[in-house]
């Protein structure tokens, strides 16, 4: 294995027949390549989905508000529904214990200023169940609780980019803010990973809201969290009454799907999961033809290369080479082919996709990236394809009598 006469001749060999040994790595190196690059659009695709749900409780469900698109009981079609702080404690008094948290939500848009900065903000109003639905984390001080919803007063959490552009390196907790012309109080700072947008809005006590800048008890939405212990059909069961009961409360047709829309998180990550499955095993499947056609074309070629090389052979069997020495000749100049052709195919494969990089985001292709085991895996498949390709031929080569073979034209 490792005579230095052996590989002399082996790569000797190689640049004597330099197209022959191209045209055997191009075929391994395109496969190899071809393969990295599915695999990372692939990857790519599933962090953008992924991404999707990252800022989202797996075991939450947002409920909203339409227009109805049926007539129903003397009411028009065309009505818009308002969600209020009545269908929020009405959740929570029909569903009981099937409930873990519970929120309603306005969502605005302000100038805010301290002092000299001033910048245009999302005001969000919410009870202090929100910080268990949604996904941000306290950084410093505390959240909305009981006592500001019970007291309308006027505190204000913020994420972490309001504070660097109001407060730059200044302690925000305790500083007064203002928002649409009334001062709030800045009670805590918050941050949410891989969502600066998030990160740019301010929170403030629904209450407050609603008596300050609305002068009614409306909400955008209504947001909760259910029991984990639930399945995923009486998850399912659970959101289709919480349709029903607002329904129901609200005077809106049975049949009307406009009026009142549920999301359950839990729903569309399995919706998406099952996509991405299918998706990886499309992928997989394509992936596996590319390779076969690499198996096909280096079988092909080495077939060639054994028939082509029969007279050689028989050479050398008159001057004593046994037939194991003629098929590890033949097989080890195959796998030597096929290595360096697909650790080459391997560096393009991975300088593409980090080439690539976030480019192709409109594409819905986030950060591709490919796990570098795989790769080398299907590397070594196409060696061993290629050792078995070449094996077969050789061995039959290896038996021609050494007088047939010096005829061999």
């Amino acid at each position: 294995m490792f005579d230095r006469d052996l590989w002399s001749e082996i790569f000797q060999s190689i640049r004597k027949n330099k197209l022959r040994s191209i045209l055997s790595g191009f075929t391994i190196t395109f496969a190899i390549l071809i393969f990295t690059l599915l695999f990372g659009i692939s990857n790519g695709l599933q962090n953008t989905f992924s991404s999707f749900f990252v800022n989202n409780t797996p075991n939450a469900i947002h409920i909203y508000s339409g227009k109805t698109s049926i007539p129903y009981k003397g009411k028009k079609s065309g009505r818009k529904i308002h969600l209020s702080n009545k269908e929020t404690k009405a959740i929570k008094d029909i569903n009981g214990n099937k409930v873990d948290y519970l929120s309603s939500k306005i969502n605005k848009n302000f100038n805010v200023s301290y002092q000299h900065h001033k910048n245009n903000y999302a005001i969000n109003a919410v009870l202090p169940d929100d910080q268990f639905i949604d996904t941000y984390k306290l950084s410093e001080g505390r959240f909305i609780n009981i006592s500001d919803i019970h007291q309308n007063k006027k505190t204000a959490v913020i994420g972490q980019l309001v504070k660097n552009d109001l407060f730059k390196t200044k302690n925000a907790i305790g500083k007064y803010i203002n928002l649409q012309g009334i001062n709030f109080k800045v009670v805590g700072v918050f941050s949410k990973e891989g969502d600066d947008n998030a990160e740019r809005i301010i929170y403030i006590p629904l209450s407050t809201a609603q008596t300050l800048y609305a002068n009614n008890d409306y909400v955008n939405q209504i947001s909760l969290t259910y029991n984990k212990n639930m399945s995923y059909p009486e998850v399912v069961a659970f959101s289709e009454s919480l349709q029903t009961q607002l329904k129901e409360l609200l005077v809106i047709s049975p049949n009307d799907q406009s009026a009142i829309r549920v999301r359950n998180v839990a729903e569309s990550v399995k919706k998406t999961n099952m996509m991405m499955m299918v998706l990886t095993v499309l992928i997989f499947f394509i992936g596996f033809g590319t390779l076969i056609a690499g198996i096909v074309g280096i079988s092909n070629i080495m077939i060639y290369v054994v028939s082509e090389r029969t007279k050689e052979l028989g050479v050398r069997k008159v001057l004593g080479a046994s037939p194991k020495s003629i098929v590890a000749l033949i097989l080890l100049e195959s796998i030597t082919i096929t290595s360096i052709a697909g650790y080459a195919g391997i560096l393009i494969g991975l300088g593409s996709v980090k080439l690539i990089g976030n480019s192709l985001e409109k594409y819905f292709i986030t950060d591709p990236s490919v796990d570098t085991s795989i790769i080398i895996g299907a590397m070594i498949t196409l060696v061993i394809s290629g050792c078995i390709a070449g094996y077969v031929p050789a061995k039959r080569a290896s038996r021609i009598k050494p007088i047939v073979a010096l005829r061999d034209e």
